[in-house]
């Protein structure tokens, strides 16, 4: 099962690489550097680090900001926090939303240091501008599971909620509401504590948005 560290800013990608990867190949390996980068995050969405690391280097050496944001998030992954928060920074100041989502994503954990939910929260509010972007709906979902956790700002699940339904519209009704119930479920180490009443509030609001999955995952975790 893939880690819900490694899915949760990438809610919209639901295919594997060698189902698209092909639409981007050739113009990767002529150089593109946008391809490239196209290319490395269907990998990344794939599972498949190695090949997303390669190609994004290569996207980020060709001057692609996104793909610096994209080597940035692999680092996380791989819990490589003070290298994961220097490229976001260089990312967010080249203006990438990717980047900047990333920079809010290291600011609130603690395992990469010091945190800075002011800033990390005002990444993400203008990250958010840009409704018609994958960068809205990652960052919206982020805003969302900062309000719904309370660590460092009050918790208010009624923010949460707005925020998760902005993120919802843009992929699936539901679909934010069921990773932040799966995400309390699971918990992320240095960010949210593994909190099942929260898991089940979550889910709960997922299948009543009409997300199938949450209520297949509201009636498991109900039955433990």
């Amino acid at each position: 099962m893939k880690s819900l560290l490694l899915l949760l800013l990438l809610c919209t990608s639901l295919v594997h690489a060698d189902e698209i990867g092909s639409q981007y190949k050739e113009q990767a390996e002529a150089g593109d550097p946008r391809a490239q980068y196209y290319l490395a995050d269907t990998y990344f969405s794939s599972g498949d680090s190695q090949q997303a690391e390669r190609w994004a280097e290569k996207a980020a050496k060709g001057g692609d900001i996104d793909a610096m944001g994209l080597l940035s998030q692999i680092l996380f992954t791989r819990g490589e926090y003070t290298q994961a928060k220097a490229l976001a920074q260089q990312a967010t100041i080249a203006g990438s939303k990717r980047g900047a989502i990333m920079l809010a994503r290291v600011l609130v954990n603690t395992q990469a240091g010091k945190t800075d939910y002011p800033q990390a929260i005002g990444l993400l509010q203008t990250a958010t501008q840009d409704s018609d972007s994958d960068s809205a709906v990652d960052a919206q979902l982020l805003l969302g599971l900062v309000y719904a956790n309370g660590v460092e700002v009050a918790q208010d699940d009624a923010t949460a909620a707005s925020w998760f339904k902005r993120s919802s519209s843009l992929t699936r009704t539901g679909y934010a509401e069921y990773w932040a119930g799966m995400l309390f479920q699971q918990g992320e180490k240095g960010f949210i504590t593994p909190n099942k009443q929260k898991a089940l509030y979550w889910l709960n609001l997922s299948c009543s948005e009409g997300f199938d999955t949450g209520c297949e995952e509201f009636d498991a975790l109900s039955g433990e």
